[in-house]
């Protein structure tokens, strides 16, 4: 997908050059420019005429103009985002708020007699709070898990260490 990242051949008028910006793409080259900012590279006028024209902008081309003289590979350029991050929040509070509410009520008692209020919040905080313990352990386990990347330690040579 073509992108600010494509600016030389765009401003050259090859590549897709004369397509349509998104406001991703305008949000992207504006970042651009606060890191060249940060960096010095320009002034606080510079900037936010850059800005302007930024919002001006409608194809890559014209993005392109925008940060022809900056070095994209010295702005810090941002990783590109992870598509599944919004999956992954709604999946979070499943797992946070929605899941334990239907395991309260699964694990209630059932009896001729009705229950009283205090025993079921009691029954609620123990299996949110069942919920919420397994939660922090899978976030410490997967934290573990990156730092290594993944790797398990190495293995000790056998008859080492008597």
């Amino acid at each position: 997908m073509p992108g600010p990242d494509d600016e030389m051949a765009a401003a050259e008028g090859g590549g897709d050059g004369h397509l349509r910006a998104s406001h991703a793409d305008r949000e992207q080259v504006i970042g651009t420019l606060k890191a060249a900012f940060v960096q010095g590279r320009l002034t606080e006028d510079e900037l936010d005429g850059r800005v302007d024209q930024v919002y001006a902008s409608r194809t890559y081309a014209e993005l392109a103009e925008v940060t022809a003289d900056i070095p994209v590979e010295l702005t810090g350029a941002q990783p590109p985002r992870d598509p599944w991050r919004a999956t992954k929040v709604a999946w979070g509070v499943v797992y946070a708020l929605i899941l334990p509410g239907l395991m309260t009520l699964a694990v209630l008692p059932g009896g001729p007699a009705p229950l009283t209020v205090k025993e079921v919040v009691t029954y609620s905080a123990v299996v949110y709070g069942i919920f919420w313990i397994l939660g922090v352990l899978m976030v410490v386990a997967a934290r573990a898990g990156k730092r290594s990347g993944g790797q398990l330690p190495p293995r000790s040579a056998p008859g080492a260490g008597r």
